[in-house]
């Protein structure tokens, strides 16, 4: 089988390719691709693929765009950390809609799906009633809790209470709604994987952001933002040109 992926993380492209090579060995990767408009590019020339997995959320943009300028025939498994885009996803083509953090078993399991019906099995109706079934059993995993050291005292501390998550000095750090201040002893990109996308959103490498915690966003040079939270960080918390229109679109969801 030959497959394409589009993934704009190196970890995450990796791993999949990791774990494509343990689920069958004669699985060829093709092309790894990072972005919307070198997708365009290669699509646009090549549809040789028989299986593409796709990430949603790009260096330059949303997946979907790729679809506004060019026809994709091949089916698609996408591979994102976000559920609010499954209906939208099997509109183009998608067999399938595997939310992060991925494993080798739902990996083996979608493209067994895949080599066996060649098409989605049932109506589309069917596949999207189980695919919201299946999404909500997803979100009931989102983490609610994290357990933090104050002093000699263990705390809990609910997710619903962090404004923000942000990297200083290389320690994570999470600031709460009353402007308290604790170490998270994990890695950003694990935190991510771990919230409801809904309301946590990494808006750059150094902070994850509570929707409920911004309360301006500035427009900046070349089409850069600045996000104004409560609390306040003391420096600007900058969303780069590539990501500011997935920031405007969590925002207005």
């Amino acid at each position: 089988m030959k497959v394409v992926i589009v993934e704009d993380e190196i970890a995450a492209s990796e791993n999949l390719i990791y774990l494509l090579n343990e689920i069958d060995p004669t699985i060829e990767v093709l092309k790894t691709l990072d972005s919307v408009k070198s997708s365009v590019a290669y699509f646009s020339e090549m549809q040789e693929a028989d299986l593409i997995f796709m990430d949603i959320h790009l260096a330059d943009g949303i997946s979907f765009e790729i679809f506004e300028q060019v026809t994709i025939t091949t089916p698609i498994i996408f591979t994102t950390a976000y559920d609010q885009y499954a209906i939208q996803a099997f509109k183009v083509n998608s067999v399938n809609y595997l939310l992060k953090p991925l494993n080798k078993e739902e990996i083996s399991e979608a493209i067994n799906q895949f080599v066996s019906a060649k098409q989605p099995s049932g109506s589309t109706l069917n596949n999207i009633e189980a695919l919201m079934q299946m999404l909500d059993t997803k979100s009931a995993n989102y983490k609610s809790t994290y357990l933090v050291q104050k002093r000699d005292e263990l705390l809990p501390l609910k997710t619903k209470d962090i404004a923000y998550f942000f990297i200083d000095s290389s320690i994570v750090k999470a600031i709460t709604f009353n402007n308290q201040s604790y170490i998270i002893n994990k890695k950003l990109e694990d935190i991510e994987t771990e919230l409801d996308p809904k309301l946590f959103l990494r808006v750059n490498r150094q902070f994850i952001l509570n929707k409920d915690s911004v309360i301006k966003i500035k427009y900046y040079f070349n089409g850069k933002l600045i996000v104004i939270t409560q609390p306040p960080y003391q420096e600007r918390i900058v969303v780069s040109k590539a990501k500011s229109n997935e920031v405007k679109s969590w925002m207005n969801s």
